[in-house]
Order: structure tokens, then sequence, then C-alpha cells
């Protein structure tokens, strides 16, 4: 089982189902018209077809190894560093707040490519952004530590 298309097919397979079985919990058709159920039933539904469909063109006309797709050197070497910054964002954030943690997880992936300097200045400057955005123009509650930031 060393076909990437196969895997790949599958866990879109069962995560069709999942958002299939959540859909037919709801209303299909109301008083008014279409119920909550309509457009995720529908689009679930099509989804395990496609899905089905990708997993036998996988299986007899194009495998894809996993070696082929799977990044090498420095893109592997990206890859696995912004995965481990953020898994520390998600560890720090709530004791941290947003703004602390974002600025760190942005230095950590910005540093292989530039300086110090530019990366801290660039992940301020993207964080802070995003915290005003998001927490004082659109009112969406984020994670803040003691000093409100």
């Amino acid at each position: 089982m060393k076909n990437a298309g196969v895997w790949v097919g599958c866990f879109i397979f069962v995560f069709a189902l999942i958002i299939f079985s959540t859909a037919l919990t709801y209303e299909y058709y109301g008083s008014i018209g279409p119920g909550p159920g309509l457009f995720p039933l529908w689009l679930s539904g099509a989804l395990i077809v496609l899905s089905l469909l990708y997993i036998a063109e996988s299986m007899f006309k194009h495998k894809i190894s996993f070696s082929d797709i799977l990044p090498r050197g420095k893109g592997l070497r990206n890859t696995i560093l912004f995965i481990l910054s953020f898994i520390l964002f998600m560890i720090i954030v709530p004791a941290t707040g947003f703004c602390i943690a974002g600025i760190i997880m942005l230095f950590i992936v910005l540093l292989p490519s530039y300086k110090w300097y530019l990366c801290l200045s660039i992940s301020t400057t993207v964080t802070l952004f995003f915290f005003f955005v998001f927490y004082n123009l659109l009112k969406i509650p984020l994670p803040v530590n003691s000093l409100g930031w």
C-alpha cells in the first residue's frame, strides 16, 4: 500500500461519510423550502462518489508513490519547521495570548529565510495587524494574556 492516491481517496471518503451521516440529522426540507440538511447531504454524497472514483483510478491507472509527492531537502525542513512551530503556538497561546504566540511562531518560520531583525519586524507587524483586524474590527474573541493582548 505505497499508493498515496488510494490513501488520500480513503481519507476523503471517510470525511465525506462523516459529513453525510451528520447531514442526515438535519432537516432536509422545511416548511418554507430547503432545510439545512439539503446542501451538505448532496455535497457529501457527491464527494463519496468522486472519492470512490478517485480510489479506483489511483489503483488501476495513475499510481502515485509517497516518494513522488513528499518534499525533500529544504522543502522537508520548512514543512517540519512549520508543523513544529504551529504545535508550539497551540501549546503556548493559552498562557501568552495570541500576539506573543503569533510573533514567536512567525519568527521561527521566517528565521531560515531572513535576518533575525527582519523576521522580528515582519512577525510583529503581521501578528499585530491580524490581532487588530480580528479582535477590534471584527470583534472575534482571541486568546489574550493578562495585559489584554
